[in-house]
Order: C-alpha cells, then sequence, then structure tokens
C-alpha cells in the first residue's frame, strides 16, 4: 500500500525537476487508484506563462489521461499549498483528495479563505519541512 509520504516524495521530485530549470521549485503528482496519472512542475518561466503552475499542468494532463474534465477519485499530492488561480480550477475540477506538503501563508487559498468543492478531502503538513526548505532555499539564493 502507497502512502502520503511515498507520493509527496515523487512530487518533491518533481520540484527539484523546476529547480533544475531555475523555476519556483513546486511538484505535482495525479493520482488515481494507486496510479500516477499525471505529474508536472511549475513552468511558469520556461513557457513564459503566469498560468504554467504545477497544478495547472497537473490537471490538464490528468484530464487528458482520464478523457474528461472531472478528477473524481483522484488525490493531488503537491508539495506548496495551491494558490488562488489553482485552487479555483481544482475546484471546478473536483478533486476528492489534496495533500498539501508546505503550507503558503502568502499566496496559498487557505488563508484566502477560499475552499475546494465540497467533497474535497485536504490533508496538510505532509513532508512539510522537506517541502517548505526547498521553496525557502530557493528564494533565499534569490535575494
Amino acid at each position: 500500500m502507497f502512502t502520503d509520504e511515498y507520493f509527496m516524495k515523487l512530487a518533491l521530485q518533481e520540484a527539484e525537476a523546476a529547480l533544475e530549470k531555475e523555476e519556483v521549485p513546486v511538484g505535482c503528482i495525479i493520482v488515481s487508484n494507486g496510479r500516477i496519472i499525471a505529474r508536472a512542475h511549475n513552468l511558469t518561466e520556461t513557457l513564459n506563462d503566469v498560468t504554467a503552475h504545477a497544478e495547472m499542468q497537473a490537471i490538464t494532463s490528468a484530464a487528458n489521461f482520464l478523457g474528461g474534465k472531472y478528477l473524481q477519485n483522484c488525490t493531488m499530492y503537491v508539495t506548496l499549498e495551491p494558490c488562488v488561480m489553482c485552487c479555483g480550477a481544482l475546484n471546478w475540477a473536483q478533486i476528492s483528495k489534496m495533500v498539501i506538503g508546505a503550507r503558503d501563508a502568502q499566496r496559498g487559498f487557505i488563508n484566502k479563505n477560499l475552499k475546494l468543492h465540497p467533497k474535497t478531502e485536504i490533508v496538510t503538513g505532509v513532508l512539510e519541512g522537506e517541502c517548505s526548505a526547498i521553496v525557502k532555499q530557493f528564494f533565499k539564493t534569490r535575494r
């Protein structure tokens, strides 16, 4: 049986791939029935597209894999709490479960009092230390 920690480690590998491209290191995995159906990382700089967040890339990939726009019976593992834009997309996609590594007090959707779909289960703090450290280190080197 795979655990939330197992899949979050894979999301961290995606964050590391973003870091190698000098992107904000956020990684994301979407799982359906124990199977990875999408993996993505931030590509906003690479694609020159402010909407190319890891979550948006993963939603599109998973929807294409499933052949439909709804991500019911799917779990998203993301290293950093989604922003308002990604929260809206996840709400419309009706994702069943969201597992978040590190919270984002400034840009994350939770402190903005936004909600995902009413049936979406939210888990926070999975590998929080590792997920937080990669983002903090990225911004420390940029300042």
